[in-house]
C-alpha cells in the first residue's frame, strides 16, 4: 500500500502540533516588510503590528513561488520514495501560490493538486477533512481520497471580522470615507470567501464583544455546519474574554470538538490585530 502524503500553505494557518502530529508538510508564503523577505511562520505577528503603529503602513505580502514548491515535493519524494503526494491549496483567486503549485508538479508523477478556494480556518477545516478520511480509511484509493476532498471544497465556509479598519485600509481595501465612516459608526465587514474570493457580505455595528456572537449566531443560521467540529481564529489582540464566550456559544449550539487557530502573519497582516472568525464544514 502505497503512503499517501498531504502538503499545504502556511496561509492555512494549521497549527504546528496538527501538523507534526498527522505529518502535514507546510509550505510558507511570504510576508515583506522593510525591504526583507519573511517566511510566514518565522516572523513574529505582533513585529507587524509593531510595524503599522511606527509607519501606519501594513507589509505586503507574497505568494509560495514555484522554487519553493519544487523543493517541498522533492524532499517528501526524498523522505517517502513511493509516496502519492495530495496538495490541498490556498486559494486561487486570492494568491499566485496555486498557480506556482501547478508550475512546480508538472516535474513529478503521482502528484495532486486541489484548489481549496479557500483561506486560513477554511482551509484547515478541508485539510483536517483529509486528515481524518486518511485515518479512518488508511487503504482509501487517492481517487476517491481526492473526489471526496473535492466534494468538501464547496462546503467549506468561513466568514470573519477583522480587529479593524486601520490595516485594510492602509491596504488599499477600503476608501478614506468608508474609513472615516465605519470608524465614527464602529462598523465591522464581515469577511466571506465565495467561490475562492474575500468579499465583503454584511456589516456589523458595536464592540467586538457584541459582533462577534451575531456573526457566530448569523453564520449558524446560514450554513448547516457539521457540529463535529469547528474552528474559531483569532488575531492577537482578542480578548480571552470574547474568546471564552465564543467558546460557550460553539458548545451551546452542540460543537463537540472546539479549535482555536491563531491568525499567521501572512494573514494578519490584511485583517490586523482583534481579529475574529469562524470556519467549519456544512454537511
Amino acid at each position: 500500500m502505497r503512503k499517501i502524503i498531504l502538503s499545504t500553505e502556511s496561509g492555512a494557518d494549521l497549527p504546528k502540533d496538527l501538523a507534526n502530529k498527522h505529518n502535514v508538510h507546510v509550505v510558507p508564503m511570504h510576508v515583506i516588510m522593510e525591504g526583507r523577505d519573511y517566511s510566514d511562520g518565522h516572523l513574529p505577528v505582533q513585529d507587524i503590528y509593531d510595524y503599522y503603529d511606527r509607519t501606519k503602513k501594513i507589509p505586503s505580502t507574497s505568494a509560495t513561488n514555484v522554487h519553493e514548491y519544487h523543493e517541498l515535493f522533492t524532499k517528501i519524494r526524498a523522505d517517502f520514495p513511493d509516496s502519492i503526494i495530495i496538495h490541498v491549496g490556498y486559494t486561487s483567486k486570492a494568491s499566485a501560490s496555486f498557480q506556482n503549485a501547478l508550475i512546480a508538479a508538472e516535474d513529478f508523477q503521482d502528484l495532486y493538486l486541489i484548489d481549496a478556494l479557500n483561506v486560513t480556518g477554511g482551509l484547515t477545516a478541508i485539510v483536517m477533512y483529509a486528515v481524518n478520511l486518511l485515518e479512518k480509511e488508511p487503504t482509501i484509493s487517492p481517487d476517491l481520497l481526492i473526489e471526496k476532498i473535492e466534494a468538501k471544497v464547496p462546503k467549506s465556509r468561513l466568514a470573519f471580522i477583522p480587529g479593524s479598519l486601520d490595516f485594510l485600509k492602509a491596504g488599499g481595501r477600503v476608501s478614506n470615507l468608508a474609513y472615516l465612516g465605519g470608524a465614527l459608526l464602529k462598523i465591522k465587514p464581515c469577511i466571506e470567501l465565495v467561490e475562492g474570493k474575500l468579499v465583503s457580505t454584511r456589516k456589523y455595528r458595536g464592540e467586538m464583544s457584541t459582533v462577534a456572537e451575531k456573526l457566530m449566531h448569523d453564520y449558524l443560521n446560514q450554513y448547516d455546519i457539521d457540529r463535529n467540529q469547528i474552528y474559531l481564529m483569532y488575531s492577537i489582540g482578542l480578548s480571552e474574554t470574547i474568546k471564552q464566550q465564543m467558546t460557550v456559544v460553539a458548545q451551546e449550539n452542540g460543537f463537540k470538538n472546539i479549535l482555536w487557530i491563531q491568525a499567521g502573519a501572512m494573514i494578519s497582516t490584511h485583517s490586523g490585530p482583534g481579529g475574529f472568525g469562524i470556519a467549519g464544514l456544512e454537511v
